[in-house]
């Protein structure tokens, strides 16, 4: 049964109208432009002083494609306020978008164009399972993946209906202001039309806020990273190690809201109210706690048992893992309660499909974006993955209620029950993930897969909430540790980190001391 801790919080949040910017020169150079009105639905402060908005933009209708005809939608160059990572939405989370969306931002510093960048369109097997609460609210939209794109002022963005077999030329501009159809023959014997773009569409240009002052150098030797910066080579901290020269952060200072104190205090079996970051432990420690966490749960079983003492577990040392305040999440955007399954029973690997193209230093504000997005744009009740880890293996706390309790989230749909969902921040179709980063997600499942019993390296039952691979009510047999596309047609996590599951699978039973 899901356990619901209900908190009694009062949300205040403001919110403002955004104007847009006029074009400026670069813009104009471009190409035709003009300004679209935008909405700010969110303009607000994080617990730690940093502020962030999203700016909503309709899409409209431009111009066919020249050699395929296709449906297009889109802006023209446009100067908007500061943002660093742009998606699109629209109004049926069913409806998926059949076409490509390319986006190109003006960076903030330089005011140079980059090039057209592809958005990943298939993001709705990143959901809540079917007929659950947060499925259901009336306030989830349907959306692309997020795309993280740097300190931009200025943005322009085409979205191309696939071209077919059947589809028809387009409607011309000043027809239904988002979203078309392919129309077809209505005489005897013709088929439904075929929707190719979602009605509503909007572009969603998310400002994390200003990044927290860092707390570390942002690579082992010192020298300045670049975003493309692969740190592949490396193995990252053997997590036996333990805990030494890896304090708590200070608690931040300051009045902390009751949503801050609420995710906060999830964590407090492990650390103070208010801490930054959870650290590593060593083996040994870990067990401590372990038997700590699950004393009366220990004591029942070694009951029923006849009084025998239960065995060791097996469980990984505890990784040192970034708390939300620590990251900076504002938990006002976030609904006030938390929402748990019974237990962890498999983790299932994602990539974020953000883009590669960011610093660790910048992996906070790349998390308080995908927050946001999450939140505000798609209309989620949280993040959707319980934890993520950015290219240099740190690792961060994702939705709240508890790094060491089972929390329901919204991230392999059809599978969230009894489950994890780990993202590495990226898009690693293509491209190799980072040692360091397949080393942190073998270190964080070794541990909170430990806290539940499992073997990383094993299979296990799991029954489908409902998808595309899987009936609802389907037990399928799954490795513990699973990719994202092992639970529904999808090619989350990307093929190259796909690959390397078994390399995790193998490590995070070794930490486990199997």
């Amino acid at each position: 049964m899901r356990r619901t801790l209900a908190s009694s919080i009062g949300v205040t949040c403001a919110a403002a109208l955004a104007l847009p910017l006029a074009p400026s020169a670069a813009a104009a150079a471009a190409g035709p432009g003009g300004t679209a009105p935008a909405v700010t639905r969110a303009a607000v402060t994080t617990e730690s002083g940093i502020p962030g908005s999203t700016q909503s933009l309709p899409l409209r209708p431009l111009d066919p494609d020249r050699v395929t005809g296709a449906v297009t939608f889109g802006l023209a160059p446009l100067s908007v306020r500061p943002f660093s990572l742009v998606g699109v939405v629209w109004d049926d989370p069913a409806t998926e978008l059949h076409g490509q969306v390319q986006v190109r931002a003006r960076a903030a510093g330089t005011g140079v164009w980059s090039g057209w960048q592809d958005v990943e369109t298939h993001n709705a097997d990143h959901a809540a399972d079917p007929e659950t609460a947060e499925r259901t609210s009336g306030r989830v939209r349907g959306a692309t993946a997020p795309l993280w794109v740097g300190a931009s002022d200025g943005v322009e963005i085409r979205v191309r209906a696939e071209s077919g077999p059947g589809s028809e030329p387009e409607p011309k501009a000043g027809s239904e202001s988002a979203g078309s159809t392919a129309e077809q023959g209505t005489g005897k014997g013709a088929e439904e039309p075929t929707p190719l773009l979602p009605p509503g569409m909007r572009l969603e240009l998310v400002d994390p806020g200003e990044d927290a002052p860092p707390r570390d150098a942002p690579s082992e030797d010192g020298a300045a990273e670049s975003p493309d910066q692969n740190t592949d080579e490396s193995t990252g901290p053997d997590p036996a190690e333990g805990s030494a020269g890896t304090p708590v952060d200070a608690p931040r200072t300051g009045v902390m809201s009751a949503e801050a104190t609420a995710a906060s205090a999830a964590n407090a079996p492990l650390v103070p109210l208010g801490a930054t970051e959870i650290p590593a432990l060593t083996r040994a420690e870990t067990k401590e706690e372990y038997h700590a966490l699950r004393g009366a749960e220990a004591a029942g079983q070694e009951a029923n048992s006849g009084g025998q003492p239960q065995a060791e577990p097996y469980i990984g040392p505890r990784p040192g893992i970034v708390t939300r305040g620590g990251w900076g999440a504002d938990e006002s955007l976030r609904e006030k309660s938390f929402v748990y399954t019974d237990k962890v029973g498999a983790a299932f690997v994602h990539h974020s499909a953000t883009g590669n193209n960011y610093t660790c230093a910048q992996a906070p504000s790349v998390i308080r974006g995908i927050y946001r997005y999450h939140t505000g744009s798609m209309g989620w009740r949280d993040i959707g993955y319980n934890f993520l880890v950015d290219k240099c293996g740190k690792i961060y706390e994702g939705r709240a209620g508890g790094v060491a309790n089972p929390v329901l989230g919204a991230h392999t749909l059809g599978f969230n029950s009894n489950t994890m969902g780990v993202a590495v921040l990226g898009t690693f179709d293509s491209t190799n993930p980072p040692a360091v980063a397949v080393t942190g997600v073998a270190q964080l499942t070794a541990w909170k897969l430990g806290l539940h019993g499992m073997d990383p390296s094993a299979k296990t039952y799991l029954t489908s909430g409902g998808g595309n691979l899987y009936e609802k009510g389907t037990k399928v047999r799954l490795n513990v540790i699973s990719g994202h596309r092992d639970g529904f047609n999808t090619l989350c996590p990307g093929g190259k980190l796909y690959d390397k599951l078994g390399t995790t699978r193998s490590a995070a039973a070794g930490y486990q001391g199997r």
